[in-house]
């Protein structure tokens, strides 16, 4: 008998243990009591880096309060206005599930994730203004051409929503989350191509300093977990809208919801408010040296 082969007992152990899994999946998700559990859970790991985004608002405030709304300034604050939304969305999270028609839950349910993408799409400019100072070319464009893109990616959201409003067609919900899908795939691309682009430059950067690889770090770090945590958003709405079993948007499925929730906003947050947390320089600091 081959070595690798499994024995009827193993393979009896490993079928009660799948069995077992499944059980509890099944418990947890038809709980209401660990429904709410989840997702106060939930709503409190939001209300943790609401928090920590805030506070590190005010420290920067207390540190350069003579320059006015710089980018390091406006990321934190989007980064408390989505997570501090979030919080409230999952505390009244039942509330919310029966509200007529079904089309407010998904605007309720969507919108904290637009100005996520907005929140991160702030990163990316931020990096590309640097990357094309160092090249000396100008930068005049990259801000309207931020603003058009974030102008057109609601505008087409919201004119979805309101077609759905007016006519509540399922195909047209499939469409509105493939359409976000596809939002995520872009921002992934943002910081995968401006990301690298600002880390294989500051990689050939002659002088070698301590500061040279803290910003070699910061940049490859929040690349690497921004382009994952947009990548893993984009394969989940693609299954979120093609698959009943993987619907975000009910009660029964708070197990995927807290999955999903922590691996594409509440660790990438977490960890990128981390490693952005050194307060700018009391003297001399311009607007593009915001983001540390």
């Amino acid at each position: 008998m081959d070595g690798a082969a499994m024995g009827p007992s193993e393979a009896s152990v490993m079928m009660y243990t799948l069995k077992d899994s499944y059980s509890l999946w099944n418990l947890l998700n038809d709980s209401p009591i660990w429904q709410d559990r989840i997702f106060h859970v939930l709503a409190a790991l939001y209300g943790i880096v609401a928090v920590v985004a805030m506070v590190q608002l005010i420290r920067i405030q207390q540190r350069v309060p003579e320059y006015g709304w710089t980018t390091q300034k406006v990321f934190h604050f989007l980064n408390f206005l989505v997570n501090g939304a979030r919080c409230i969305i999952f505390v009244f999270r039942r509330d919310i599930q029966q509200l007529t028609p079904e089309i407010s839950q998904h605007m309720l349910l969507d919108l904290p994730s637009l100005a996520f993408f907005t929140t991160y799409a702030l990163l990316v400019l931020f990096w590309a203004e640097i990357y094309y100072q160092a090249r000396t070319i100008s930068t005049d464009g990259l801000r309207p051409a931020f603003f058009i893109i974030n102008g057109i990616v609601y505008a087409i959201q919201i004119a979805l929503w309101l077609i759905i409003w007016w006519k509540p067609i399922h195909v047209l919900v499939i469409v509105s989350k493939v359409f976000f899908a596809g939002v995520s795939l872009f921002a992934a691309l943002g910081f995968l191509l401006y990301g690298g682009r600002l880390f294989l430059m500051l990689q050939r950067f002659p002088v070698e300093s301590k500061g040279r690889r803290k910003k070699l770090q910061e940049v490859g770090y929040v690349a690497t977990i921004c382009f994952a945590c947009f990548l893993a958003r984009c394969i989940m709405m693609c299954f979120n809208a093609f698959n009943e079993a993987a619907n975000l948007d009910v009660l029964e499925h708070p197990v995927l919801n807290f999955i999903y929730y922590l691996l594409v906003e509440i660790l990438p947050s977490a960890l990128v408010l981390f490693i952005l947390r050194k307060l700018p320089p009391k003297r001399g600091i311009i607007q593009y040296q915001a983001i540390r």
